[in-house]
């Protein structure tokens, strides 16, 4: 299976940034899993076309998975009580 290319939407590298420094790595390894194997362990947001989410403790990260182009787009990453506000 071919690997995946991972973008990052602006808002997304915003909330990386702005997360505490003992997680980013966690969360970047956790990304550059999605880029191997994306429908391992995630879940499809309702309500949502298209839109997926993994955990990482408890972090998440929002992403969309374009098949066609084999192409990952982080939306959002943060705390799990604020990311589906």
């Amino acid at each position: 299976m071919a690997s995946y290319k991972i973008q990052w939407k602006t808002a997304a590298e915003r909330d990386l940034r702005n997360l505490p420094k003992n997680v980013i790595p966690l969360i970047v390894d956790a990304i550059e899993q999605l880029a191997e194997n994306p429908y391992h362990n995630v879940k499809k947001l309702k309500g949502v076309k298209n839109l997926f989410r993994t955990r990482v403790g408890d972090y998440r990260i929002i992403f969309e998975i374009k098949d066609r182009e084999l192409i990952i787009q982080i939306v959002h990453v943060g705390d799990r009580k604020e990311i589906y506000k």
